[in-house]
């Protein structure tokens, strides 16, 4: 089921409301965010799914003995995940950014760890460098905004890796 953008900004919205009331709610916790990746107005597919599978997979395992509190939503939107941990938010992050280099669905998840004012913390806030492009070397930020490939190439590349991962 496609989505609109109004309705994706809402759910954007609703998100960092909820990430704003966890965070007041558990101060002394690091509050990870995890959604999906995927490209056009479709949120919601069977792809989708496994890679949200995958994602929580990852993270519960990564953050098993430092957990605090776990909440998964399925959204018509997407996918998302509220984690609270113990660990310090950079400590968090360096977690965070190695499942998203080294799951082969790493770069289909978007792992956030938020600072107390709800601002996403930085890949370089740890050392790591922006989040590459799916298809070439560029900043995937770059070719986002650039609209440098298609939805169509974008969809084929994700289905392939998708492929690969559930042989």
């Amino acid at each position: 089921m496609e989505i609109t953008l109004d309705q994706l900004l809402a759910s954007r919205d609703r998100r960092h409301e909820k990430q704003l009331s966890l965070l007041s709610a558990h101060p002394r916790h690091t509050l990870v965010c995890v959604t999906v990746a995927l490209p056009g107005p479709v949120k919601r597919n069977a792809h989708s799914l496994i890679i949200a599978n995958a994602a929580l997979t990852a993270v519960l395992e990564c953050f098993r003995n430092t957990l605090a509190d776990v909440e998964a939503c399925d959204l018509a939107t997407g996918f998302e995940v509220y984690l609270l941990s113990s660990v310090t938010p950079l400590e968090a992050k360096r977690l965070c950014c190695h499942i998203e280099d080294t799951h082969p669905l790493g770069r289909l998840m978007d792992l956030d760890v938020l600072e107390a004012d709800g601002s996403p913390l930085p890949r370089t806030a740890v050392g790591e460098q922006p989040r590459r492009c799916l298809l070439c070397d560029h900043e995937a930020r770059y070719c986002m905004r650039a609209h440098s490939h298609t939805l169509e190439q974008l969809q084929q590349h994700i289905a392939q890796m998708i492929a690969e991962y559930v042989q």
